[in-house]
């Protein structure tokens, strides 16, 4: 059984070459894969292991970037390793919103969580933001959520401009993250009752009861569990691996579905070349799992 250790903390850091050296000495010692983000302004990522050497790691970044506990974390767990390497990545920003965050303006964001989330996006006045990427939205949402359709985080901006600065804006992400940086924004923006998601959609997932919830769906994460349910148990979805969007069983059953191949979106603008070629990647998997062995490309699911 794996443990799976999603974090972000927002905290100044510096000598960040350096570190990375350290961290991807102790990732691979332990055993660990995953990506962590180190930036001047924070770290973030998702981490799976040995419980004990994900405990390591967490002690490591504690004391490498001397905070007592991240702004946010979720833990859950697997039956198999949802990453295929350990990578430590140095970025200007752990979200690019072209937005400084510092603990200043972290404070003035306005944290809900739970009943009082769900009583807060029950209000017809209240514009509930899914701030992420369409892919997961249609994965899954909250009831009455809308998307702003951008395919990067960069270009919310753009979208936030249009919402009216009198309504209440109730926003939420994965894990909290892009809601830290895009909350900001708004306040600097004139926004008065800008709310967020006490640790993003996976800690709601986690501790509220199903009968209570307001989740309509599953939640996408970007490893190979692929979507998460209730518990952050892992749900029915896989990826595409012709165009790498999620499929829902409900997608399989189209005749434009094949496994490793294609599925209806992307099924008539692949080529005949792509398709032979995702077909025999296929073939080798399959040859590999039938011999036991591990292919580069396999992917796990129940």
């Amino acid at each position: 059984m794996f443990t799976v250790f999603g974090f972000y903390k927002f905290k100044k850091g510096n000598f960040l070459k350096k570190n990375k050296e350290l961290l991807q000495r102790e990732i691979l010692k332990n055993k660990i894969r995953g990506t962590i983000i180190l930036s001047k302004e924070g770290i973030n990522g998702t981490i799976a292991g040995n419980k004990r050497n994900i405990n390591r790691i967490i002690t490591t970044l504690k004391k490498v970037f001397r905070f007592k506990d991240f702004d946010s974390k979720n833990t859950s767990k697997c039956d198999f390793q949802p990453f295929h390497k350990g990578k430590i990545k140095i970025k200007k920003e752990v979200v690019p919103l072209g937005v400084k965050i510092n603990k200043q303006n972290k404070k003035l964001n306005k944290y809900v969580s739970n009943k009082t989330w769900n009583k807060l996006i029950s209000n017809k006045e209240t514009l509930v933001i899914d701030a992420r990427k369409p892919f997961e939205y249609n994965v899954g949402t909250f009831k009455n959520a809308i998307n702003p359709k951008i395919q990067n985080f960069k270009d919310f901006p753009k979208f936030l401009k249009k919402i009216e600065k009198t309504k209440p804006v109730a926003m939420f992400c994965t894990g909290g993250i892009r809601c830290e940086k895009a909350s900001i924004f708004l306040k600097n923006k004139g926004f008065k009752n800008v709310f967020q998601l006490k640790g993003g959609i996976l800690n709601y997932l986690n501790k509220i009861q199903k009968k209570d919830s307001l989740w309509k769906g599953e939640c996408f994460v970007f490893d190979n569990r692929v979507s998460l349910k209730h518990k952050l148990k892992q749900g029915s979805f896989l990826i595409c691996s012709g165009c790498r969007t999620p499929l829902s069983i409900q997608d399989k059953k189209s005749n434009k579905y094949e496994e490793g191949v294609s599925c209806s979106r992307c099924y008539d603008t692949l080529t005949n070349t792509q398709k032979s070629r995702f077909r025999m990647r296929q073939k080798q998997i399959m040859l590999a799992k039938k011999a036991g062995r591990k292919h580069i490309f396999q992917k796990e699911f129940k």
